[in-house]
Formats: structure tokens, C-alpha cells, sequence
């Protein structure tokens, strides 16, 4: 598998047949600065954690532009195809769906998500999730996207149901964990991850400037921190 962040919580996954883009900020993501069609290029699905516009990003763009298949939570997926996105998986918070090379599972998340359109009008947008993809291929890795949320102690649960070995771990603090309770996250509650990526830092002035403080408190857990340079793919 190879895995490339784009800043924020973007993130591109390639494994098999499948190029599986998660919350795809790209255009307007201060912390991207890329090209955006490139970046998205042979997107097959495009998973969204919840319905806020630093997570949405460029989800419509590019299910129009290359065909990709939405999967989110019912509410979300049905307010983003009237925006014209025609191929959609709907499910919800403890689900499971099977998309051809693997299968996406929804999971809790404490957060918030809703979204306001042209008219000033704000339409709540279902509950916010974690996301859990497992490849078929079992010499590929499973990967759990915490999404924004708090520390709880139900990521346990996440842990003995899906295994992940990579999670993608929100430690910008202010409207997600902060490096302490993140790093206690994956010390505590996910043994079985063996890769940590930090995200959701740096993208504004009201987050924590670098992933520092994060990989601090890692110190001494058995999951390695890999923190990536924004656009290069790395080999998980």
C-alpha cells in the first residue's frame, strides 16, 4: 500500500485496483499548495469521515471529474449527490460495506458535522465517524482514519474488532485531540497499530503549528510515528 498525505486530514490510499481518496481538502487547504486534479488522479472512492467543508474539500470535483464512488454516512452521501454526484454507498456508524479490493467500516466519532450552503441555511450532515478500511489482500494493511474526535475509550473495541495496523490520529488540538490525549489514544486503546500518522496540525493559525508535541508523547509505545512529507507517497 502506499499511502500519501496531502495536509489536513487528506489523505490517498493505493493498494490493488483501488486509489481511495479520505477527505479530500485539496483546493483552499492553506497546507496542500498542490494541484488538486493531480493529486486526485484515478480516484476509485473517495470516503468521507464527516460533513464539515475542511473534510468535504473536493469531494464532488472529483467523483464528477474520475467516476470515484462516494461512501459516507447516509445523510452526508445523500446531501452531496444532489450536488450532482451520481455513484453513492450509503451506510452509517457500525457498518460495513464491501468495495470490490476492501471494505469500509463507520465508526464512532465525538465531534460535530454540518454544513452551511449559499443561502445561510446550516443542514446537519448525520454523525461524525472514524473510518476503517480492510483490504481483502491480507499482506495489506487495515487502516483506521480517526476522523476529528476526542480520546474514548470505545477505540479499544475499534482495536479488537478491525486490528488496524495504521491509524490516522488527529493531534492539532483546539477541535480535535491534542498531542497528549492522542499519543494516549494509540498507547492505550489501539495495540495493534504499528504505524501512527499525524494529522489535522498546521493547516490554520488556530492549530498547533507541527506534530512535535505528538511524537514527544510517543515516546516508548510500540507504534512508530511516521510523520510524511506533505505529497510524497510512502510504502506502509
Amino acid at each position: 500500500m502506499k499511502i500519501t498525505w496531502f495536509g489536513h486530514s487528506a489523505f490517498r490510499l493505493e493498494f490493488g485496483t483501488s486509489v481511495v481518496m479520505i477527505d479530500p481538502f485539496l483546493s483552499g487547504n492553506p497546507a496542500f499548495g498542490g494541484d488538486a486534479e493531480a493529486a486526485s488522479a484515478g480516484a476509485t472512492h473517495v470516503l468521507l469521515t464527516h460533513g464539515h467543508g475542511d473534510h468535504i474539500g473536493d469531494t464532488v470535483a472529483i467523483c464528477k471529474r474520475t467516476g470515484a464512488k462516494l461512501v459516507t454516512n447516509y445523510d452526508l452521501g445523500v446531501y452531496l449527490a444532489r450536488q450532482g454526484i451520481e455513484k453513492f454507498d450509503p451506510m452509517n456508524t457500525g457498518g460495513t460495506t464491501d468495495q470490490g479490493d476492501f471494505s469500509v467500516s463507520l465508526t464512532i466519532a465525538f465531534h460535530s458535522a454540518s454544513e452551511m450552503d449559499e443561502n445561510g441555511v446550516s443542514h446537519c450532515l448525520g454523525s461524525p465517524n472514524g473510518i476503517v478500511v480492510t483490504p481483502k489482500d491480507k499482506a495489506q494493511p487495515t487502516v483506521y482514519h480517526m476522523g476529528d474526535t476526542e480520546i474514548f475509550a470505545d477505540m479499544a473495541l475499534i482495536d479488537e474488532l478491525y486490528k488496524p495496523a495504521i491509524a490516522m490520529v488527529p493531534c492539532g488540538d483546539r477541535f480535535t485531540m491534542g498531542p497528549r490525549s492522542a499519543a494516549l489514544a494509540v498507547k492505550r486503546f489501539l495495540p495493534s497499530v504499528r504505524t501512527a500518522i499525524p494529522c489535522h496540525y498546521a493547516t490554520f493559525g488556530l492549530l498547533l503549528p507541527d506534530a512535535s508535541g505528538f511524537v514527544a508523547e510517543m515516546n516508548g509505545a510500540n507504534a512508530k510515528v511516521v510523520v510524511p512529507e506533505k505529497g510524497v507517497a510512502f510504502a506502509a
